[in-house]
C-alpha cells in the first residue's frame, strides 16, 4: 500500500518542472534553485510532506482513492511569490502625474508643488476607514492574479496620528479573511506632513512618543519605516525613530539611496534592520555593511523604471558581495502603480543583471527572510507552507522572459486553489 497516499490530503501529479530555492546559506550559487523534472508533492495539514519522482508513484489502490488528485499536466511548479515592499494604502491613482512626467517633469518637481505623497495624504485624510478596507481587500485579490500570497504593505498616506491608524486598521480589516498574509509596516516617516512643514523635529517627537507606541500596543504592525532622502527625514531623525522602534519591540526597514548616496546602509546596520530598501545609490563600503550584518536588501526596479530614471541597484555586486537579495514591486500610486512580481523578475534580469534562477530566489525565498517568514514559505521543501503556483512554462528561464504577460494557471495557499487563470476548471480526480 502507498502510504504517502494514505497520509496526504492532496497529491499533485504531472508536475513538468519543479523549482525549489533553497534558504540562504551565505551568497547566492548556481544551487540557490534546485530543478527537478517529473515529479509529484503530497500535501498533508496544509504544507508540503513529500516530492518524488513520477516513475516511483504507484496508481492508489482501493484504500486511496478518496485522497484527492490534482494532474498539473506538466506545468511549471514554484513557490507562491512574495512581495515584500508595498504601499496599498490610498485612496486614489495618480495618472496625472504620468503625464507631467512625460512632459519632462521630475518626481521631485512635481512633489515641491504639492503632488506626490502628499497628493495621497489628503486622499487618505478624506476617507473612512471602510473605504479603505475595500480598496485594500480589492489589491489584494489583484495580487493573487501574479501569483502573490504574502506581502508586506506599508501605512504612510495618512501621516497624523488619527490617520495611520486608520490605516492600519483598514489594512488588518482588509487581510482578515484574504488568502494573501499580509505583514504590516508603519511608515509614519514617510515624509513631513504640510501641518509641520516649518517644525519636522515636532513630528519626529510624534511618531516617537505617539505613533510608534499606539501601533505597537494595538499590534497593528509589526514594523516601523523611515524615507532617509532630501525632502523626507535626515540620518539623526532617523535614528530617533529607529531608538522609538527598538523601544516598542517592532523590527526596522528603511527607504534608503534612491535618489543619491547617504547613511541608509549605516544606519541599517547599525539597528540591525530587517531590511534596506532601494539602495540604488548605495557604495561599494556600503554593500559591504549591508552583507556583513545580514540585512536583506529590497531591490525595487520598477520605481526606477516607472519614473524614468536610469540608475538601478548594484544588484550583481550585492550577490558578489554576500548579500541577500529580494525583488519587489514598490506598489504604489505615484512611482510604481504595478503588482506584477513577474514583471520585477524581468527587470531584474534585463536592468539589473540576475539570472533567471536569482530572480526566482529574489523573488520567492529571498522575499520569504524581507518578511521574516523564511522557515515558513519562500520554497516548497518538505515542512513549508504549501503555497504554490502552477504556470504553462516549460523551465523557470520562461517566467522573466515572457516579460508583462505571464500569470500562474493556479495559484495554492496552504494546499487549497484560491486563484488563477484555470481556478474555475479544476481537474480533481
Amino acid at each position: 500500500m502507498n502510504t504517502i497516499l494514505e497520509t496526504a490530503d492532496l497529491y499533485i501529479t504531472g508536475i513538468g518542472c519543479l523549482a525549489l530555492p533553497q534558504p540562504f546559506s551565505g551568497g547566492l550559487t548556481g544551487e540557490s534553485v534546485k530543478v527537478y523534472k517529473d515529479v509529484w508533492i503530497a500535501i498533508k495539514d496544509g504544507r508540503i510532506k513529500r516530492i518524488g519522482p513520477e516513475d516511483e508513484l504507484y496508481p492508489p489502490d482501493s484504500e486511496t482513492e478518496e485522497t484527492p488528485h490534482f494532474d498539473a499536466d506538466g506545468a511549471l511548479a514554484t513557490p507562491c511569490l512574495i512581495d515584500p515592499h508595498s504601499h496599498p494604502i490610498f485612496a486614489d491613482y495618480r495618472q496625472s502625474e504620468f503625464v507631467r512626467r512625460c512632459r519632462g517633469e521630475t518626481y521631485q518637481q512635481i512633489a515641491a508643488a504639492g503632488g506626490g505623497i502628499l497628493s495621497s495624504i489628503r486622499g487618505v485624510r478624506n476617507s473612512d476607514e471602510n473605504e479603505l478596507s475595500f480598496l485594500i481587500f480589492e489589491r489584494l485579490d489583484h495580487w493573487l492574479d501574479f501569483g502573490v500570497t504574502a506581502i508586506e504593505a506599508k501605512s504612510g498616506y495618512g501621516l497624523s496620528l488619527k490617520d495611520e491608524m486608520k490605516s492600519l486598521r483598514a489594512l488588518k480589516d482588509a487581510a482578515e479573511d484574504h488568502p494573501v498574509e499580509v505583514s504590516p509596516t508603519l511608515l509614519a516617516a514617510h515624509v513631513v506632513p504640510p501641518e509641520f512643514r516649518d517644525n519636522p523635529d515636532g513630528y519626529v517627537d510624534l511618531v516617537c512618543n505617539e505613533i510608534i507606541p499606539l501601533a505597537a500596543e494595538e499590534r497593528l504592525a509589526m514594523a516601523v519605516d523611515v524615507f532617509l532622502d532630501d525632502g523626507a527625514f535626515n540620518p539623526q531623525q532617523t535614528r530617533r525613530i529607529f531608538e522609538a522602534a527598538v523601544n516598542a519591540g517592532l523590527e526596522r526597514r528603511i527607504h534608503a539611496d534612491q535618489f543619491k548616496l547617504g547613511e541608509g546602509a549605516q544606519i541599517a546596520a547599525e539597528f540591525s534592520a530587517l531590511t534596506a530598501d532601494h539602495m540604488d545609490y548605495t557604495d561599494e563600503h556600503g554593500i559591504e555593511l549591508l552583507a556583513e550584518s545580514g540585512v536583506t536588501v529590497v531591490l525595487l526596479p520598477g520605481a526606477v523604471f516607472f519614473l524614468g530614471l536610469d540608475r538601478y541597484a548594484s544588484a550583481r555586486q550585492m550577490i558578489d558581495k554576500g548579500c541577500r537579495i529580494a525583488l519587489s514591486t514598490d506598489f504604489n500610486p505615484g512611482s510604481s502603480p504595478t503588482q506584477s512580481m513577474p514583471l520585477m523578475m524581468s527587470l531584474g534580469c534585463i536592468k539589473m543583471g540576475l539570472s533567471p534562477a536569482e530572480a526566482l530566489w529574489a523573488a520567492t525565498m529571498g522575499g520569504a527572510y524581507a518578511i521574516g517568514r523564511h522557515e515558513d514559505l519562500g520554497t516548497l521543501l518538505p515542512g513549508y507552507q504549501a503555497d504554490l503556483c502552477l504556470w504553462e512554462a516549460e523551465d523557470i528561464d520562461y517566467l522573466p522572459y515572457a516579460y508583462g504577460s505571464i500569470t500562474p494557471e493556479f495559484v495554492f495557499k496552504a494546499g487549497e486553489i484560491v486563484g488563477g487563470n484555470m481556478a474555475s476548471s479544476l481537474e480533481f480526480e
